[in-house]
């Protein structure tokens, strides 16, 4: 269905169009009463949920088609994240005024998360100490699905995983997959991803079936091992 709300600057962009630390929760959101809505800075229209209905949410899946939700959650995420690397370029690039391909790394990503974090989805970290070995990890503390389902003793963000995928294969327009190698549903202080190569996520998920620990995965790939075929 299409919105049918009117699209209008939000108040503190329009009195201050080159401002870009807007990544507190008073300022990147803008509450309308009148037509009870909630928009973020670039007037994307925001749905805020309960721990209730992501329970609902993954809980649904799992009733409908079984093992196989955590996959139909990891598409969702990797679309989403496709579809937001396009958007976020349009939107870093008149915001920054510089193309997204001469900008460091590193200052781009935080640019592309502020958001998630002002919208409830966790902090990270990035490490990528391994890039060009076609690999790097990222680091969620206190990721929203991890958070609401508890320890259950197993990866959960599926989600996240997904949209990583997403995201950096659209970014650097070659296909990426990603893994969760560690997860705060599993008892864990935070949850932890491998993005890379699929020959990298193809090992680790082998590993990880075969019981072997998330520093055993982080050591072998820094290694360069890889499953022999």
């Amino acid at each position: 269905m299409t919105s049918t709300l009117p699209k209008r600057p939000h108040h503190l962009q329009a009195a201050h169009p080159q401002r870009r630390h807007h990544f507190s929760l008073k300022d990147f959101f803008e509450y309308d009463s009148s037509l009870g809505s909630i928009t973020d800075w670039h007037q994307s229209r925001q749905v805020l949920v309960t721990e209730d209905f992501v329970i609902g949410l993954v809980q649904g899946l799992e009733e409908e088609v079984g093992s196989a939700s955590g996959l139909v959650m990891y598409k969702v995420g990797e679309v989403w994240g496709q579809k937001d690397a396009q958007v976020f370029q349009k939107h870093f690039e008149q915001e920054y005024e510089r193309e997204l391909r001469r900008t460091a790394l590193t200052f781009l990503l935080e640019a592309w998360w502020w958001p998630f974090v002002s919208e409830g989805w966790g902090n990270w970290e990035v490490d990528l100490t391994e890039q060009r070995n076609g690999f790097m990890f990222i680091n969620i503390f206190d990721s929203v699905v991890a958070r609401t389902l508890g320890d259950v003793g197993k990866p959960v963000c599926y989600l996240y995983a997904g949209l990583f995928a997403g995201f950096f294969t659209e970014l650097i327009q070659k296909p990426l997959g990603c893994i969760e190698i560690q997860c705060y549903a599993m008892g864990e202080t935070y949850c932890k991803f491998l993005v890379g190569k699929q020959d990298r996520i193809d090992a680790a998920t082998f590993w990880q079936n075969e019981g072997a620990t998330t520093r055993d995965i982080e050591k072998r790939l820094r290694q360069g091992e890889l499953i022999k075929k």
